[in-house]
């Protein structure tokens, strides 16, 4: 497991390099200038070039591409070309926000989605199945941004119950002030994927349930709960890790759309802006932070395989 943990780390790398390269290049690529949108209504051919110079747009691409490569081992990933704000600092005040509302959105969907699918794979073709099955199509049916829309009317405006708009730290804030602001987009963003991963965890339960091993086991008269949960619901979420794993990756995209309802400055809603402005230091630094984030989320889940089923082995 360590030489393998080892190989996958190296793979890893290459990837977020080939990532990061492949972004370098194409958001140069994009038609317009950013020098002419920094200077606006000031803009002459002077000024434009005096700028260029001093954010040294003027070189080479591949003499920007080695110097950014060189920058970013040491740590530094630049300097907002719009904000003049360093884009480390702008990722580590928003990337808390956008892990918050995914970390929350997965358990919320977890925490659906593992007893909605055990209870419609135990009542099959029941009534309890036929609404859980009915709620799951909607869940996947409804956009992000409208169902948080529809969170913000009921609970924030008509109830009162909850904020509308933006972040709480729980450093400054307090924890209970975090969750009231994160629950909302957390909910909104974390539906679609408790309705997925509720179909695969009824589909995986029901092929379980159905094989001999599940048979003997009732057979030598084990407890039911015991069957359902020791013997079949642990094979039944190998399928389910997977599909997680992916939701991981839409989760942090769904909070592209669920930041700007919301009013919170992430990574998504960072990344946004960045890309309307050409800030080309700004979505290369968060695209490499996501890109790193999906790539140890799919580490995370294989080493989940090796603890959920023995038999598989990566030596």
């Amino acid at each position: 497991m360590t030489q393998y943990i080892f190989r996958r780390l190296i793979h890893s790398i290459l990837i977020v390099w080939g990532c990061a390269t492949l972004v370098f290049f194409l958001i140069r690529a994009i038609p317009g200038d950013p020098v002419v949108q920094m200077l606006g209504t000031e803009y002459t051919p002077e000024a434009a070039d005096a700028l260029r110079d001093r954010l040294g747009l003027d070189e080479p691409v591949l003499v920007q591409y080695v110097r950014w490569m060189g920058n970013m081992l040491r740590g530094d990933l630049g300097t907002s070309i719009t904000g003049a704000e360093s884009v480390g600092d702008a990722i580590v005040s928003g990337l808390p926000k956008t892990l918050s509302i995914a970390i929350v959105a997965f358990i919320i969907a977890i925490v659906i989605a593992v007893p909605a699918g055990v209870l419609a794979a135990l009542r099959r073709n029941s009534l309890a199945d036929f609404v859980v099955s009915l709620v799951a199509f909607l869940g996947v049916s409804m956009p992000a941004f409208w169902f948080g829309i529809i969170l913000i009317i009921v609970f924030a405006v008509n109830l009162g119950w909850l904020p509308s708009l933006g972040y709480a730290s729980i450093g400054e804030d307090g924890f209970v002030e975090w969750f009231r602001h994160i629950i909302l987009p957390s909910i909104a963003v974390g539906a679609g994927s408790a309705a997925i991963l509720m179909r695969f965890v009824r589909a995986g339960l029901l092929e379980v349930l159905s094989s001999d091993y599940i048979r003997t086991a009732r057979s030598k008269g084990l407890n039911e709960r015991r069957v359902v949960v020791a013997h079949g619901l642990r094979n039944a979420l190998i399928p389910v890790v997977t599909v997680a794993g992916i939701q991981v990756a839409l989760l942090l995209s769904g909070t592209v759309v669920i930041e700007t309802v919301f009013s919170i400055r992430g990574i998504g809603r960072l990344l946004v802006g960045a890309i309307f402005d050409q800030d080309y230091p700004m979505v290369q630094g968060t695209i490499l932070v996501v890109a790193v984030i999906f790539v140890l989320a799919n580490l995370i889940v294989d080493i989940l395989y090796t603890l959920l089923d023995p038999r598989i082995s990566y030596d």
